[in-house]
């Protein structure tokens, strides 16, 4: 199968080693993994804060990046970009009253998957061969969990990993606070939740908080450093590429 890598602008940016992992993960499963050069930001961050118009140009180069026709697939290391993707072009593109682009959304977004989704769900793999030593926590993010309704697929893939021990999460379904601008627009509140979240992780007595999402990731995280907890965040996709031994 051919494969786009739809990298997202935090992973490209600030988290390359997860979109690493996933070429890995899909090469490992024998498939050609091609990475258009012209993509950008999918405008997410555009959309969410009010600025449709503005997401427009990105949308049209996102399609036009991915939706030539040579992909069977386009998947992503992030839960939140493709919910963008599947959930709100078709719409965006409908009230840009611009008909030509939405039929090329309606062609492609269906095509647009999360890595566990597409891994699990369209390919029917819940063991990629990883080997990770290490006990882990997992947390479902937001837009996994209530948009693209991931359900246990992630788990799945987790339970399957050689030298695992998946940990129970208490409250795992919580939000972490984060939420884009949400963490910058309502900093008290998302402090409280990340909290809530850092105390569930703490005490699971895992040494690896996991997620579908960098973002996610990157707000947990931060706060485990913070407080030299000694738990680091890591994207479920490095722990599906890894092959440590045990």
């Amino acid at each position: 199968m051919r494969v786009g890598l739809f990298i997202t602008c935090l992973t490209d940016t600030l988290y390359p080693d997860s979109g690493k992992a996933t070429v890995a993960v899909l090469e490992r499963l024998g498939h050609d993994v091609v990475v258009p050069a012209e993509q950008t930001c999918c405008g997410q961050m555009h959309a969410n804060s009010g600025y449709e118009a503005e997401a427009m140009p990105l949308i049209r180069n996102f399609v036009r990046a991915f939706g030539g026709g040579d992909l069977d697939a386009v998947v992503a290391p992030s839960g939140s970009c493709v919910a963008m993707v599947r959930h709100h072009y078709p719409r965006l593109a409908a009230e840009a009253g611009d008909a030509a682009l939405v039929d090329a959304v309606a062609a492609l977004a269906p095509r647009v998957f999360e890595l566990t989704e597409f891994l699990v769900g369209e390919l029917g793999v819940e063991d990629v061969g990883a080997s990770y030593p290490h006990r882990v926590a997992y947390h479902p993010s937001c837009h996994g969990l209530r948009v693209l309704r991931l359900g246990d697929a992630p788990l799945r893939l987790l339970r399957n990993v050689d030298g695992i021990e998946l940990l129970e999460l208490e409250e795992a379904e919580a939000c972490c606070g984060f939420g884009g601008t949400f963490a910058v627009k309502n900093a008290d509140v998302s402090a409280a939740m990340l909290a809530d979240k850092v105390r569930a992780v703490l005490g699971s007595g895992a040494e690896v908080c996991a997620a579908t999402d960098s973002s996610c990731l990157m707000h947990i995280g931060g706060a485990l450093r913070r407080g030299r907890t000694g738990v680091r965040a890591v994207h479920i996709a490095e722990i599906l590429a890894a092959e440590e031994a045990g």
